[in-house]
């Protein structure tokens, strides 16, 4: 049986008031593609329509304006991809643009994700005079095998070098790293997390390797840890990253205290993304309707449909049904927990609707709770998806 109890009269739902927006950005190049991405990147064949795509990107905002008119943008999220492949001139120009559109945050984090193949020490100091005042580093490993294996056009000096630069210009960044990777030891492992730390970064993004469909991995798989060796892994990263000060306070999220990003949070605090860019998604709230919406992925078909005003290539309305699950599938990635009356504020919906599903967690030890706040137990953090199903509603037959 499903543990969500909608209430009858859906018609009269509303929202109170709407969460805080941030505005993501996708930027769909790369050098090279990696054999384990699933994301909607390509590469770089010939010169990159910079200009063009710049230009596309701001007559994509335009058309969304009027789903945003007067909200404020708390935070910005260069994805990619490799937008670090951007010039600074460009990223400035269009963060003048965007500014001249929305109601930018005065203190809005702004984040650029870079890989370390890109680093130039001229250029991210023109990011950062930009107004980028945060960057997301691709490390993956430092190991010069681990990384050949992985398909990075980095080695391992060049990940030290994009840190010395990073620590030149900025004073928070993270380092992307994973685990569990073919051939890796535990050694290996336990290697790279300590020369990350070294490293001296606010945050750290740690993520165990897994085979995604339409990857290369996928289709060629390499051999890998056994899940046991995969989950030692997991236990000596998290313990590991305590013991040098940082908050474990998202799944994959690790940061010294008042590093957080505040970009991810927003997402799993589920709170609304405009995305724009080919294949960028969006969740925007109404008073009336939570949306979603993705762009066309392919990057000439998406300037083709910006030009033509039909950015958006999927749109739907999320459903009353849906939306218990939706939340929990953001706010259970938080170590932390969420204060229980967030649920209404977010969903419309009040919390009793999944007082039932709330209980069944509980008895099988996957969430902690009290008046002041719900959580996953550790056990639930490591079953997230048992935790998650109990959240689903029914199929109608």
């Amino acid at each position: 049986m499903s543990g969500i109890a909608l209430p009858m009269g859906r018609h009269t739902w509303r929202l109170q008031a709407l969460p805080p927006l941030a505005l993501y950005i996708h930027m769909p190049w790369c050098v090279r593609k990696c054999p384990y991405c699933d994301f909607n990147s390509h590469e770089a064949k010939g010169e990159m329509p910079e200009q063009a795509y710049l230009d596309a990107l701001v007559r994509d905002l335009e058309l969304a304006l009027p789903a945003i008119w007067g909200r404020r943008v708390v935070s910005i999220f260069f994805g990619g991809g490799t937008p670090s492949l951007f010039s600074a001139a460009g990223l400035d120009r269009l963060l003048c643009d965007i500014r001249a559109r929305v109601n930018l945050h005065t203190d809005a984090e702004i984040t650029l994700e870079a890989n370390p193949g890109t680093f130039e020490a001229d250029k991210f100091r023109d990011y950062r005079a930009a107004g980028i005042n945060r960057l997301s580093i691709g490390i993956q490993s430092f190991n010069p095998r681990h990384l050949k294996a992985l398909g990075r056009i980095h080695d391992d000096n060049e990940a030290r070098r994009a840190i010395e630069i990073a620590h030149r210009h900025f004073d928070n960044f993270n380092l992307d790293l994973m685990y569990a990777l073919p051939g890796q030891t535990m050694a290996e492992a336990s290697q790279d997390l300590r020369t990350a730390v070294a490293m001296e970064s606010t945050h750290l993004s740690a993520y165990h390797l897994t085979l995604e469909p339409n990857t290369l991995f996928y289709r060629y798989p390499p051999e890998l840890p056994d899940d046991e060796q995969s989950a030692d892994m997991q236990e000596m990263v998290e313990s590991a990253l305590a013991e040098a000060g940082f908050d474990h306070y998202e799944t994959s999220g690790f940061a010294k205290p008042g590093q957080y990003c505040k970009h991810n949070l927003n997402y799993w605090q589920f709170g609304d993304y405009l995305g724009i860019g080919a294949g960028a998604h969006s969740k925007l709230s109404f008073h009336d309707r939570i949306v979603r919406e993705m762009r066309y992925k392919q990057p000439a078909q998406y300037m083709q449909q910006v030009a033509a005003g039909t950015p958006v290539h999927e749109h739907r309305q999320v459903s009353l049904d849906q939306l218990p699950f939706e939340f929990m599938m953001n706010l259970m990635r938080l170590t932390g927990g969420f204060l229980p009356q967030l649920f209404a504020e977010r969903t419309g919906l009040q919390l009793t609707v999944v007082e039932q599903a709330l209980q069944q967690a509980e008895q099988k030890g996957l969430v902690a709770r009290d008046h002041t706040c719900i959580r996953p137990t550790l056990t639930g953090q490591r079953f997230l998806n048992d935790l998650l199903q109990l959240f689903l509603t029914e199929e109608p037959t």
